[in-house]
């Protein structure tokens, strides 16, 4: 578990340096609401047990509770906006910590306790990482704010088994400047952390 957690604060300390380069200097004609939208996906497919479904949780919650991360968001010249959403299946997402801004450390521990407190509403199903992509675009669209940058963070324990190919999900959704970071959980697949450097991270 210390593994996934420093990974995956690792992740969002280089995600919000990122948005904070970007943030600092738009563009004359833009103006944005928030340096980063960021849509937290969470595997809870049917291969997903309990044990593993609490860790992608208590995973990102660790991160934003890390100072490094905490550190990085403060330096933002603006706010962030995070949500969370469960998938399965190619139409099976629930969100489950609505679009949350987040700025100070008052904020940061708002959003780690709204992720630690979000129950499981999902149990079975497929793997579709691609629906995922598809629905956390969907989210990133509706998102009440004008980021300067759009990011997916996908967590899971297998590869795309369902729906449509991960690939065009993942090109479509790069094309339109939307990123995509993937933190696999190593039980059931030996190579998942290979694979998901292939498909997931793209787009930086």
């Amino acid at each position: 578990m210390n593994w996934k957690i420093l990974r995956a604060a690792v992740a969002l300390a280089a995600l919000f340096a990122a948005a904070s380069a970007q943030a600092q200097a738009p563009p004359a004609e833009q103006k944005n609401d928030v340096a980063l939208a960021l849509v937290l996906a969470v595997d809870a497919s049917g291969s997903v047990d309990n044990r593993r479904f609490e860790l992608q949780k208590q995973g990102y919650a660790a991160a934003f509770r890390s100072p490094k991360v905490l550190n990085s968001i403060r330096s933002l010249t603006q706010s962030i906006a995070v949500t969370m959403v469960q998938w399965t299946g190619p139409r099976l997402h629930v969100v489950v910590v609505d679009w949350m801004l987040v700025k100070d450390e008052a904020s940061v521990t708002a959003l780690a306790t709204a992720i630690e407190a979000a129950p499981r509403q999902l149990f079975g199903g497929g793997t579709s990482i691609s629906g995922a992509i598809d629905y956390a675009r969907l989210l990133l669209a509706q998102c009440p704010c004008n980021p300067a940058r759009r990011v997916i963070d996908i967590s899971g324990d297998g590869s795309n088994n369902s729906g449509r190919p991960v690939t065009q999900a993942r090109d479509e959704a790069v094309h339109d400047g939307v990123g995509i970071n993937g933190l696999p959980i190593l039980a059931i697949e030996p190579f998942l952390d290979r694979y998901y450097y292939d498909v997931h991270d793209s787009g930086r």
